[in-house]
């Protein structure tokens, strides 16, 4: 082997060598971070052309917790994709009165996708009866500088309509509520979607 030949042998030897220290030194590729579950945070004042001067406040804090609460219903029996938990306060102040409705409502239900969340709850207490009752609320998360919005099951009609024309009010299943057709004007929400999960094994 001439001089030249060798000088070139050690020179590729000493960096592979040199790359391999390297490659040991480095860390470890992080493992990916698992999603972010599905959740729905923050309080706003909406705009109801309804009652346009109400004091109308929805509060909502709502976490996904998929497969968390059984039921005894076939293919359910470790719960649903959809299952949540938190709570929903809803305050409406009647303008030109001191009178406020109340009702603070155990969150059962929530699914999101592209900012958007639909969730309910089952009013535990109320100063108008509500007692008992599954409530839908909407809450878009307004992006590009649009504002917020909210939606909730009472504010438009969720009726059952009869052949006769004939109707009455209809309940609200799990995770349904009407499209968020109010704007929100003070305050806001952060929406955090998810994918739903399929049942664990």
């Amino acid at each position: 082997m001439n001089n030249r030949t060798r000088t070139l042998a050690l020179a590729l030897a000493g960096s592979a060598a040199l790359l391999a220290t390297l490659i040991g030194a480095a860390p470890a590729p992080a493992a990916p971070s698992a999603p972010k579950p599905a959740s729905v945070h923050g309080a706003g004042k909406v705009f109801y052309p309804f009652s346009p001067k109400d004091d109308i406040r929805f509060t909502v804090d709502a976490d996904g917790d998929p497969w968390s609460q059984p039921l005894k219903l076939e293919n359910a029996e470790k719960g649903l994709p959809t299952d949540a938990s938190g709570w929903v306060t809803v305050h409406h102040g009647v303008h030109g009165s001191d009178f406020a409705a109340v009702s603070r409502a155990k969150v059962d239900c929530l699914v999101t996708g592209g900012g958007t969340a639909t969730l309910t709850a089952v009013v535990e207490t109320s100063n108008v009866g509500w007692e008992g009752m599954r409530i839908g609320i909407s809450v878009q998360d307004g992006r590009h500088g649009e504002p917020d919005r909210v939606g909730f099951s009472w504010g438009v009609a969720n009726l059952d309509v009869h052949p006769d024309l004939t109707a009455t009010q209809a309940t609200v299943g799990t995770c349904m509520a009407p499209a968020p057709f109010t704007e929100v004007v003070q305050g806001g929400f952060k929406v955090t979607s998810a994918p739903l999960t399929t049942q664990p094994r």
